[in-house]
């Protein structure tokens, strides 16, 4: 794990090769909930294969960029929370449920149909492989059990908070074998609890820490308003952040960039370190340096450097490999020009 100061990583996903999946076709519609097989590119018997050369060069090109620690990108994955929600016990994979989306559509989603348990390990493979393919400190990314408790339709349990809890089970197996495999950090992502606060007030902490229970590395634990893809226009401010303030996750990774969030915002989480947003996925440009330099110039107004990790403001799936390339490049030289200002370099 590194011990620098102003640390720089991904959120999760970086850029997947146009040759390994129909970005055209993933780009058309919203992220899938349920298994969407059609978008590969790659035969499924040459399918593995291919997941793991990507990701050697996803690895690689974090590496290129000098980002501190690095991810495996999601390359596998269609979207942020399917490949694991989907390959769990109690979920009928023939007769998918409905729900509605954050941006208020029906769309398919996985339907619990029984007791959900975690059938065998999901991301341990892929923390070995990142193991093999570099030396630097690696994260590697799980669906929180809130978020995939909205995302899917509920069948067997008796009250969402429940089926939350069951999730929270499942994924706290897995974060516990990926520590043991190697990861230095494991992630959540919940988006849903900015989408759905009311719920997210009820349960998500106790099923959050539920999660990370006796996890033994750091933990992270994302929100945000959704993929700029997808979302032009973000509100400045959370609707459910201080509250994670009392989650039991080290940190937590927070859009800054493209919201041009408050300041005030920042102050919310007072025992955490804070995963600063510093790239806007909605630009089709890459920042410059100094863009970079002056967002995070803007959060060091608040939070003193230690408590400041430096990364995009959300997963970087949407864009093409070289404009996430070029960004990612930004993202370190930006936080290199701040870090000899503070005389850390």
């Amino acid at each position: 794990m590194t011990n620098k100061l102003l640390p720089t990583q991904l959120v999760g996903s970086y850029a997947q090769p146009d040759w390994l999946i129909d970005k055209a076709r993933l780009g058309e519609r919203l992220p899938p909930r349920v298994r969407a097989k059609e978008l590969w590119r790659v035969g499924e018997e040459y399918q593995q294969e291919a997941w793991e050369d990507a990701t050697i060069t996803a690895i690689r090109d974090q590496e290129l960029a000098g980002v501190d620690v690095v991810t495996d990108g999601e390359i596998c994955r269609e979207s942020y929370s399917n490949r694991f929600s989907n390959a769990l016990a109690g979920i009928d994979l023939d007769n998918p449920g409905s729900a509605v989306d954050r941006t208020g559509k029906s769309v398919p989603v996985p339907r619990v149909h029984g007791e959900i348990k975690r059938i065998a390990a999901v991301e341990v493979e892929m923390v070995k492989l990142m193991k093999r393919y570099t030396n630097k400190a690696i994260k590697i990314t799980l669906p929180g059990p809130f978020t995939m408790s909205q995302q899917a339709q509920n069948d067997f349990y008796a009250t969402d908070a429940e089926l939350a809890m069951a999730y929270a089970a499942a994924v706290n197996e897995e974060v516990k074998d990926l520590f043991a495999a190697g990861a230095d950090i494991v992630q959540l992502d919940e988006p849903y609890v900015q989408a759905r606060p009311e719920a997210a007030r009820e349960y998500a902490v106790a099923a959050i820490d539920r999660a990370l229970q006796g996890a033994t590395g750091t933990t992270v634990l994302h929100v945000c308003f959704g993929y700029g893809k997808h979302v032009d226009e973000k509100p400045d401010g959370y609707s459910f952040l201080g509250e994670l303030d009392a989650c039991c996750a080290d940190e937590i990774s927070i859009e800054v960039a493209q919201p041009e969030l408050s300041n005030e915002m920042l102050k919310l989480l007072p025992s955490k370190r804070i995963h600063v947003g510093v790239i806007d996925l909605h630009d089709p440009k890459a920042e410059t340096p100094e863009i970079v330099a002056e967002r995070l110039r803007k959060a060091l107004e608040v939070l003193p450097p230690e408590r400041i990790v430096v990364a995009p403001d959300c997963g970087m799936k949407y864009l093409s490999r070289e404009l996430a390339f070029s960004k990612l490049k930004a993202m370190v030289e930006g936080a290199d020009i701040v870090r000899s200002e503070l005389g850390l370099a």
